[in-house]
């Protein structure tokens, strides 16, 4: 790959600049993309929560970028704001990890041109779930990519992830970042009060989603209907908790809106001069973009609804950490005075249960409604 020259920029926009808690990792890619030695394929592994996602999508930025991620031009824009046509994220499709056909479709992607860019980067999230089948029919294309292409392939440990995968990746290891440094780090960018940063971490899972998070007022309200909705468990029949779970969804696909109107305009502005297959090809990954969206805020809410059941359990055990959510103190205070410690377990384990059967691709809104009844079964156990 051709080494680029570094515009001295460092907007907002800027994702490398924002990886404050991972400084070793910051400046080993920062050296790779001014040296014009980036690899074609990266592993990052790391503990949930390290910010290898945000390090993959800052990376992509500045390899997508003409000037190696100037922060501010068209191109680092839209990366920043997951919607470059060049920039491709993958997760696995099912409960068993990623499907032969995911990556027999990667493999005849990887061979087109790019559409904007002079390069393409592919995101392949949860990496340890490549089995065996769906691996070996990637290995040829990881070891040898064309010139343009770079994969960043993120998991938690490399002994998680097929050897034959490893070797033909230039590992980088994630340090652990406690919540308080990860608070720390959003508060440093945000200048907000110490309190919304540390819940903000708790529900976005690391600091650069936090910060987005705190810059949308959709994605906190959904966050606030999450806290209204358990906090109204204690009354609600079935049919309230019908309503309620149904209302989590419509507060999850709210700030997809401006995504989705951002993707239509850039397909009419784009139709006169890409191609059917680009065209069809842009199409298909908006589709993606707009399900990952979706996930990841579903995701966000079930971490809402964890992060306030934790609240109400070392509250009532008077167990060291604090309250995350303050905003919602007088909530906490009601699950604490209606239930017990095995109340309190029992819901923490039906949320587990959600956020598995979302990764297992169950309707969201059923995981919703199950989640949301098993919840007020447990919290009607006596204190």
């Amino acid at each position: 790959m051709a080494g680029h020259e570094v515009a001295p920029q460092t907007g907002p926009r800027l994702l490398l600049a924002q990886l404050d808690t991972q400084p070793r990792v910051r400046a080993f890619l920062q050296r790779a993309v001014e040296s014009g030695r980036a690899s074609h394929a990266y592993l990052f592994v790391g503990a949930p929560g390290a910010g290898k996602l945000d390090a993959a999508w800052a990376l992509a930025q500045a390899l997508i970028c003409p000037h190696g991620g100037c922060g501010a031009c068209e191109a680092c824009v839209r990366v920043a704001r997951h919607t470059h046509p060049d920039v491709h994220y993958l997760a696995p499709e099912s409960a068993t990890g990623y499907l032969i056909g995911q990556t027999r479709d990667l493999i005849d992607e990887v061979a087109l041109a790019p559409i904007r860019a002079a390069h393409k980067v592919y995101i392949l999230d949860r990496a340890d779930q490549l089995r065996a089948n769906s691996a070996n029919s990637l290995l040829k294309t990881l070891e040898e990519p064309p010139e343009d292409v770079t994969f960043i392939l993120l998991g938690t440990s490399s002994d998680t992830i097929l050897p034959t995968i490893v070797s033909r990746c230039q590992c980088v290891p994630f340090r652990m970042v406690s919540p308080v440094e990860a608070a720390a780090a959003v508060c440093r960018s945000t200048g907000l009060p110490q309190e919304r940063c540390r819940m903000a971490v708790a529900v976005a899972g690391s600091p650069t989603r936090a910060i987005e998070f705190l810059k949308s007022a959709e994605r906190q309200e959904a966050r606030r209907a999450m806290i209204r909705a358990i906090d109204s468990l204690a009354h609600a029949d079935e049919a309230d908790v019908l309503s309620a779970a149904k209302g989590l969804i419509k507060a999850v696909k709210a700030p997809l809106a401006d995504v989705e109107r951002t993707q239509k305009a850039v397909l009419e502005r784009d139709a006169d001069y890409l191609s059917r297959g680009a065209l069809k090809q842009l199409e298909e990954r908006n589709k993606r973009e707009i399900t990952a969206r979706e996930r990841s805020g579903i995701m966000e809410v079930l971490a809402s609804a964890r992060s306030l059941l934790r609240d109400a359990l070392i509250t009532l055990e008077h167990a060291p950490g604090g309250v995350v959510n303050t905003d919602a103190q007088e909530t906490v205070g009601r699950l604490v005075a209606a239930t017990g410690t095995a109340g309190l377990l029992a819901a923490l384990d039906a949320v587990a249960a959600a956020e598995q059967a979302v990764r297992h691709n169950v309707t969201p809104q059923l995981a919703f409604e199950v989640m949301l009844l098993d919840i007020r079964k447990a919290l009607s156990c006596p204190s």
